[in-house]
C-alpha cells in the first residue's frame, strides 16, 4: 500500500487554493515525483468534489507522451494524495514572464506537442477545458506535458455541444461558454489558439483587467496583431479564435490543423515518438533536484 512514508520530501514546488505540491523522491531510488496534496475539507468547502474526482479518474485513464502521467493515488483522513511526473522544467507561465513571448519556431514546436496530446484526449470523448500557461509543463528534455485536469469533461463526442457548465480561465473563455450556448471538444482549439498568440506577443488576445469589457471583448472585439508574426501564423490564429464553433478551425476536422501551413515543417510522426529535438532545454544548466525552474516562493 502506498503512503507518503515511501517518499523523501525534497521541496515545495507549487501552492494552490485546494492544497500544494511537493517535489519528493521514491526511498532507496533516484526517482523524482511531483504530489500534488489536496486537502479534502477545502474541497468540499469549494464544491470541487466532482472536480477533483474527474481529474483522478482523467488522469489515471490517458496515457500520452505529451501529457502528466498519475502514478499512483493514495489518501488519509483529511487529504488525498496525487503522484505524478515531475516536469522539472516548469510551466509555460514562468518561461513566458521570464523572456516575454517566444521565437515562432519555439512556439510551433509547443503548440504542436499540445495538438497531439488534445487529440488524444478528444478521440477518448475528453475535453480538456483548461489550456493556458500554467497547465503546460515542459519536462526534463524540454517536451510539452499538460496537468491539470480539474475542469475536464468526460463522455463528450461532439465537437458542438455536450456540457453547458461555466468554467475555464476568465482570460481564455470561448464565446460559446461565455454564452452558455453548449460547448465540446472545439473549446480546446480556441484555447489553443489563445496560448499560441500569448506566446508569439508575450499577453493573450483582447486582455484586459476590467472583466466585464473582457467579456465584450472576447464576444465581439476585431483580433489584432503585432508586427513581426508570420501569415501562416496569424492565419491558424484567426481560424483557431473563430466565434462560432462550427467555423472554428478543427471543429470538425482535425486535419485542418495537423495540415495547416504554419505546421509545414512538423513531422508529426517523429513529433508522436519525441524524436522531434526541443528548441530550448530548461533543464541544461541546472539538477532537476534544484526546481530552478519554479517560482522563488514555492521553494
Amino acid at each position: 500500500k502506498v503512503s507518503l512514508k515511501q517518499f523523501d520530501v525534497l521541496r515545495m514546488i507549487g501552492k494552490g487554493s485546494f492544497g500544494k505540491v511537493l517535489l519528493v523522491r521514491k526511498k532507496h531510488s533516484s526517482q523524482l515525483f511531483a504530489v500534488k496534496i489536496l486537502s479534502k475539507p477545502a474541497i468540499v468547502k469549494k464544491q470541487q468534489v466532482e472536480h477533483t474526482r474527474t481529474e483522478r479518474r482523467v488522469l489515471a485513464s490517458v496515457s500520452h507522451p505529451f501529457v502528466v502521467c498519475l502514478h499512483y493515488a493514495f489518501q488519509t483522513k483529511d487529504k488525498l494524495y496525487f503522484v505524478l511526473d515531475y516536469c522539472p522544467g516548469g510551466d509555460m507561465f514562468f518561461h513566458l514572464s521570464r523572456c516575454g513571448c517566444f521565437p515562432e519556431a519555439m512556439a510551433k514546436f509547443y503548440a504542436a506537442e499540445i495538438v497531439l496530446a488534445l487529440i488524444h484526449l478528444h478521440e477518448q470523448g475528453i475535453v480538456y477545458r483548461d489550456l493556458k500557461p500554467e497547465n503546460i509543463m515542459l519536462d526534463v528534455d524540454g517536451h510539452v506535458k499538460l496537468a491539470d485536469f480539474g475542469l475536464a469533461k468526460e463522455g463528450i463526442t461532439s465537437e458542438l455541444n455536450g456540457t453547458y457548465t461555466m468554467c475555464g480561465t476568465p482570460e481564455y473563455l470561448p464565446p460559446e461558454i461565455l454564452n452558455r450556448a453548449g460547448h465540446g471538444t472545439a473549446v480546446d482549439w480556441w484555447n489553443l489558439g489563445m496560448v499560441l498568440y500569448e506566446m508569439l506577443t508575450g499577453r493573450p488576445p483582447w486582455y484586459t483587467q476590467d472583466r466585464q469589457e473582457l467579456f465584450n471583448r472576447l464576444r465581439g472585439a476585431e483580433l489584432e496583431f503585432p508586427q513581426g508574426l508570420s501569415p501562416e501564423a496569424m492565419n491558424l490564429i484567426e481560424g483557431l479564435l473563430t466565434r462560432d464553433p462550427a467555423k472554428r478551425l478543427g471543429a470538425i476536422d482535425v486535419r485542418e490543423i495537423t495540415y495547416h501551413p504554419f505546421f509545414a515543417d512538423i513531422d508529426w510522426n517523429l513529433l508522436y515518438n519525441r524524436q522531434m529535438e526541443p528548441l530550448y532545454r530548461p533543464c541544461q544548466y541546472t539538477d532537476p533536484i534544484d526546481a530552478a525552474n519554479f517560482e522563488e516562493e514555492f521553494t
